[in-house]
């Protein structure tokens, strides 16, 4: 098509307005006491997820969201709210890190040139992003509010009876009010032991090849997803972020959030709130026991075995000699597994016999000690009674090993082997014939009588392992003094990583930090913290510097950040501050949480004015290929929007993205359903143009200031009133199927009238703002109510008066049969109902040398006349 004389004249003006939408910041929120700050108008805060900005750049599919709430916004802003619209770059990580491993550069280098290219190619699309408040983690100026968080975090503890985070310095003046002799040694201890952020010896996923510790998601089959090298599970020293303390308030403060139900499942499974008991098995021959956590305590008599984490502490103490070679060999073949994998049901169950026994509490009996994969060191206790009877796992466990299998749960009808719902308790001594809910009660009751247990509550989160071995991220504003941590103040900040020229892992489990010599010691003796912090950091509250980007002396300015996430209202402290958040499913777990996390923190300390980040949460689909698969390099399905632009126009591809289907939905790309887009935009530029003799465009004779017809007035105030509906619930597809029904009608009108062509032009402008504006100019040399820009009028109002129906259809029946149908106007009266009825020629057709006894009439729907 390159080759063809475009339909429409867009390689000229699409770059002309996004010239002009810049030099005029027509898209620039002002913060509170900032110039042209208008505090009568409400706010409306509409954010992206920002991009890690890969060398790749970016693809359609990217494109989809960005879209989407590029509309909303320009809407928003014509119905006359302050609209914060800005975009960033998550510039940090591990791919960064390899890239410039594998070329050479250095990660800064290969960072900066692929945000400039991201930025050019989401500048050409019109995107009307706040471009004054853009970031970048990567930035000293940003990360050194990250540091300073961290800070907060360390230097915080959570209060249980508040169920808040405090600052550390109240725990530790508490503390000394209640224990004056405690030494400092000891108090710093126990101190440590609240910190938000703290240090521990944790199992990670360590890969040599990297050089650091992976999360469970990243690891795929024992190997990492970058790169694909083998990773093991060691133990390290590791910075830690207590995210298990705030455990019941993400899931309790979740309900209030405008998020799809899935995404809120998948977070409440993630955070795996499980109530039961804690029951302790003494082990058999020593003086030392297991604790086991249960939601089913009630099966405790049809416990056979026990099974632990292969992690756990006990393992060695309860291996006989003769079984400790086996157990070794097993426990170095499940450190290659992450705990996805582990825990996968799907999975052959693995296992080995430890030649130890437990004591089971309730019976006495002596139960083997097993140790599995299946079991997790960090769920519950690292250890669980096997109840094989009533748990599928267990089953299939038993099954594949000859253990014991008993029933101790009857079900209410027949069931399968192994059943796992409730019933009446059997074979359970004192709990025979209570149902399920009762037995627990009862059992936890006895547990608690007899020292051998108790209720506990357990979550299946676990803190979050915050620390990384990779050079490209941010340094901890960490010291490290007579092997202690201290906190450097906040003056240092931001602690800037050293410049190195080898930054590749080091081999060993020192981070690449260690090779900067000069930078780990300091004058006085203390060495630097040398891991770095997780990819994660940057974006846990990048919507709250885009509030305030450029300010110096605090992480976000209060009166902007009271403005844009609540409002001003007091009311709003318990929704969340982004009004429309947008972004992929990959998302829908940690960012969220990781998120929604630091702003408790954050909250908590009064440093921001609302509980929760992001109020309302919609997860775009994904979309595929041409050949219905996902887009990636290796397929070679990828479409470039910049070809589609070049092609077609940066307003083609942005209607296309929303016409392909609901925004939530996964669709297929089609090239001829850009194509049909394309024509469809040019048939609105000749709404308004014609070209003259010479081939050039110029404003149409068919234009006019005429009154528009009753038919025309519906047609244009049912699409005012569908565009505004279908933008408000984000439902585009439908919004732009209604201006193509509004542009068919006007098409075929003698003389086409201004009015409704300026209403078709701002109802356009939020999905092709270029074609809008350009159209908006042209008319403005001849017409009157074209002056500004289209992006800068107000949204119209549609008038109920105008969607009523005039006319009506009415259904003519002889005998009950259908015979035809006439249009008469609505409400007619009886008489004129049966008048039209007999002036049809069918039914005089159908009723001659035939009399009519009888007429029905049902007003505005049917005339049914009784013939002999």
């Amino acid at each position: 098509m390159s080759e063809r004389r475009k339909q429409f004249p867009f390689p000229e003006f699409e770059p002309k307005w996004q010239r002009l939408w810049q030099e005029r910041q027509c898209f620039h929120a002002p913060n509170p006491h900032e110039e042209g700050f208008n505090p009568a108008k409400p706010k409306f805060y509409v954010l992206d997820m920002f991009p890690y900005p890969s060398g790749e750049g970016l693809h359609v599919g990217h494109l989809e969201g960005y879209t989407a709430t590029d509309i909303v916004a320009r809407y928003k802003r014509m119905k006359g709210f302050n609209v914060l619209h800005p975009m960033g770059w998550d510039a940090f990580g591990l791919p960064a890190e390899q890239f410039a491993i594998k070329t050479g550069r250095h990660p800064s280098i290969a960072t900066a040139q692929n945000i400039q290219r991201f930025k050019s190619q989401l500048t050409k699309i019109g995107f009307s992003y706040d471009w004054a408040r853009e970031v970048n983690t990567t930035d000293p100026g940003y990360y050194q509010w990250t540091q300073w968080i961290f800070l907060k975090l360390y230097n915080s503890w959570f209060d249980p009876k508040q169920k808040a985070a405090r600052p550390i310095e109240e725990f530790i003046a508490a503390r000394k009010l209640e224990f004056p002799d405690e030494s400092e040694a000891e108090r710093a201890e126990i101190v440590d032991g609240h910190r938000l952020a703290y240090v521990t010896e944790a199992p990670v996923n360590w890969c040599p090849e990297l050089g650091t510790v992976l999360a469970n998601e990243e690891v795929v089959d024992g190997r990492s997803e970058v790169g694909g090298f083998p990773v093991v599970r060691r133990p390290m020293r590791q910075w830690m972020l207590r995210i298990t303390s705030y455990a019941d308030r993400l899931l309790d403060e979740l309900d209030p959030l405008d998020w799809p139900e899935s995404i809120k499942i998948l977070q409440r499974n993630w955070i795996g709130r499980s109530e039961g008991a804690q029951a302790t098995f003494r082990i058999d021959g020593l003086d030392e026991a297991i604790a086991v956590f249960t939601t089913r305590p009630d099966t405790l008599f049809g416990a056979t075995y026990v099974v632990l984490a292969p992690e756990h502490p006990l393992v060695d103490r309860v291996t006989i000699p003769a079984q400790r070679a086996a157990v070794t060999e097993y426990r170095e073949k499940v450190s290659a597994k992450s705990d996805l994998e582990r825990t996968d049901l799907a999975k052959e169950k693995t296992g080995i016999f430890t030649g130890g026994y437990a004591i089971n509490p309730v019976n006495q009996e002596k139960i083997p000690i097993w140790i599995a994969d299946y079991v997790l060191i960090s769920y519950g206790t690292g250890a669980i009674m096997a109840v094989p009877g009533h748990d599928e796992r267990d089953f299939e466990f038993a099954e594949k090993f000859g253990l014991e299998i008993r029933y101790v749960v009857e079900p209410p009808a027949s069931a399968e082997a192994c059943f796992t719902g409730d019933g009446v308790a059997k074979n359970s001594g004192f709990l025979d014939t209570l149902s399920t809910a009762e037995a627990k009660c009862r059992i936890i009751d006895w547990l608690e009588e007899q020292g051998s247990g108790k209720r506990s509550i357990t979550y299946k989160l676990r803190d979050w392992l915050f620390s990384r071995q990779r050079y490209w991220g941010e340094p901890f504003p960490i010291i490290w003094r007579n092997g202690r941590h201290e906190a450097l103040p906040e003056t240092d900040l931001p602690i800037v990583p050293p410049p190195l020229d080898d930054y590749r892992p080091t081999g060993t489990v020192e981070p690449p930090l260690a090779k900067a010599k000069s930078w780990i010691t300091l004058p006085d003796g203390a060495t630097r913290e040398l891991n770095t912090m997780p990819q994660w950091a940057g974006s846990c509250w990048y919507f709250l510097r885009f509030v305030s980007p450029h300010e110096a002396n605090r992480f976000v300015d209060e009166a902007a950040e009271r403005y844009w996430m609540s409002g001003n209202e007091l009311g709003n402290r318990l929704r969340g501050g982004v009004d429309l958040y947008v972004g992929g499913t990959e998302h829908a777990v940690l960012h969220l949480l990781y998120a929604r996390f630091w702003h408790k923190v954050l909250f908590d300390l009064k440093y921001v004015s609302t509980v929760e980040p992001f109020q309302r949460l919609v997860n775009q689909g994904m979309i595929l290929g041409q050949d219905n698969q996902k887009m990636s390099k290796s397929r070679g399905n990828v479409v470039s929007p910049d070809d589609i632009v070049e092609e077609y126009g940066a307003d083609a591809l942005r209607l296309y993205e929303m016409f392909l289907g609901p925004l939530e939905s996964t669709k297929p790309w089609s090239i001829s359903g850009v194509e049909g887009v394309y024509r469809f935009l040019a048939r609105v530029w000749r709404l308004a143009m014609d070209e003259d003799q010479e081939g050039q465009w110029q404003l149409s004779s068919g234009l006019g200031t005429v009154e528009l017809s009753p038919k025309q007035q519906k047609v244009m105030h049912s699409t005012i009133k569908k565009v505004s509906e279908d933008l408000e619930s984000l439902s585009f597809n439908t919004a732009i199927a209604q201006m193509m029904i509004f542009v068919n009608e006007f098409t075929g009108a003698k003389i086409r009238p201004v009015e409704a062509i300026r209403t078709l032009l701002i109802l356009l402008s939020p999905s092709a703002p270029h074609l809008a504006e350009e159209l908006w100019s042209r008319l403005n040399s001849r017409f009157a109510g074209f002056e500004g820009m289209a992006c800068e009028q107000p949204w119209p109002e549609w008038r109920d008066e105008f969607l009523t129906e005039e006319e009506v259809e009415i259904i003519i029946q002889i005998n009950g049969k259908l015979r035809d149908k006439v249009t008469v106007r609505k409400d007619s009266g009886k008489a004129e109902l049966e008048q039209a009825a007999l002036d049809s020629p069918k039914v005089r057709e159908s009723t001659r040398n035939k009399s009519v006894r009888k007429i029905v009439v049902v007003p505005n729907k049917l005339v049914n006349l009784v013939v002999e």
